[in-house]
């Protein structure tokens, strides 16, 4: 098809050749028959479209936010003839990336390799691919749209940047005949109590007196009361963040702490203002991938307070160490934490964001003297205040 100059050409060279004519300007005439002969002549170029074949392939297909992820296409020339002028586009999200592509003789393969955008956080979506063959005057072109399962769409999961933390000590109590609650998870060490067989259960916990007087199979249920569970509280709301790196910087916060917990085997649960994100038992040996993949997509919510997360809390038993992240700007809902807190052994309060005043009018306001409240500029400044809280 011609493109915009080409079509300009076309009509060009025909009102040329017609006034020229008309008026009998010989001079007008040749310049627009030049013009519709070069118009012809970009056609045929670009007539057939080039037989090509074409493969995609992302490296890392997952990557932390800001570190480098590369895109290869490799076009081989399937036809019997060379082939120039031709251009490879490739969409990521919203951006497309146009390369220049070598002549490619009959049966040549090239490779075209170019840097992903990987600012932020999120699944990128990549493609279709399309190949542009343009002639050299760029009067025509003709495009190729590739489709699935030969350099289609494909997708880049950006996720947010962590820092390697320790487990901030929770002060789990162990109980000598069971625990308190019944929130304590599945295990093998300590008796809680009775429960009836289920299929699946190990028959060398079965309890055969209990079994014999109720005439009902009954197995010993044991549980791991020491098992540290971190709960994280993530403020998506917008007006709880100065600038869109604030909100990154939360993200990456939370990333950090969840990660933590999560590559040790340790439950955790990730909840904000809109509802649970993602929630762990240890038990799983992707969990910490899993909880990458999940904060990649978290995007900041307009809701008008955190109270939601607070509410989500206090209607189930909890226990281990609350760490509630937000930022430095409202902090509307947050005193709500004060209704929660004396359910878990340990809280912190994370404020991610430039410094503010001593007389800050968005910090949060209700809570108890003893809950720290940490500020965190960057991923360094994360690390020195965790190590801090955690030997105290």
């Amino acid at each position: 098809m011609l493109s915009p100059t080409g079509w300009g050409a076309l009509v060009g060279g025909a009102a040329l050749t017609g006034a020229g004519y008309a008026l009998g300007y010989p001079e007008a005439v040749v310049l627009g028959v030049g013009c519709l002969l070069a118009v012809g002549v970009a056609l045929i170029w670009t007539g057939r479209s080039p037989r090509l074949s074409a493969s995609r392939q992302v490296t890392p297909r997952k990557v932390a936010r800001g570190d480098r992820a590369e895109g290869a296409v490799a076009l081989t020339n399937t036809g019997r003839r060379t082939r120039r002028g031709l251009d490879v586009t490739d969409s990521c999200g919203a951006l497309p990336l146009t390369l220049r592509v070598p002549p490619l003789a009959a049966g040549a393969e090239h490779t075209v390799r170019y840097a992903l955008p990987t600012e932020r956080r999120g699944r990128i979506a990549l493609g279709p691919l399309r190949i542009e063959r343009t002639d050299p005057l760029g009067l025509a072109r003709r495009v190729r749209v590739f489709g699935p399962g030969e350099g289609g769409t494909d997708t880049l999961l950006v996720r947010p940047r962590v820092c390697l933390l320790p487990v901030l000590p929770s002060g789990t109590a162990h109980h000598v005949e069971g625990p308190t609650t019944d929130t304590a998870d599945e295990g093998s060490l300590t008796f809680h109590a009775l429960r009836e067989y289920v299929l699946g259960d190990d028959l060398r916990r079965v309890h055969w007196r209990s079994s014999a007087r109720t005439g009902t199979l009954m197995v010993k249920q044991l549980v791991d009361v020491s098992l540290p569970h971190s709960t994280v509280v993530l403020d998506t709301r917008a007006a709880a963040y100065r600038s869109e790196d604030d909100f990154e910087l939360a993200v990456d916060t939370a990333a950090s702490v969840a990660f933590a917990a999560a590559r040790s085997n340790f439950p955790v649960e990730v909840l904000s203002e809109t509802g649970p994100v993602l929630r762990t038992d240890g038990a799983g040996g992707n969990d910490a991938e899993a909880l990458l993949d999940r904060l990649a997509l978290v995007r900041r919510s307009q809701a008008a307070s955190a109270a939601g997360a607070f509410d989500e809390l206090e209607r189930a038993r909890r226990r281990g160490s609350l760490t509630v992240i937000t930022g430095t700007g409202d902090a509307s809902g947050l005193s709500a934490l004060e209704r929660v807190r004396r359910s878990f052994d340990r809280t912190v309060v994370l404020r991610t964001g430039a410094a503010a005043s001593a007389d800050d009018p968005h910090a949060p306001a209700g809570l108890g003297s003893d809950v720290p409240q940490l500020r965190v500029t960057g991923l360094d400044s994360l690390l020195a205040a965790w190590r801090r809280e955690a030997v105290r």
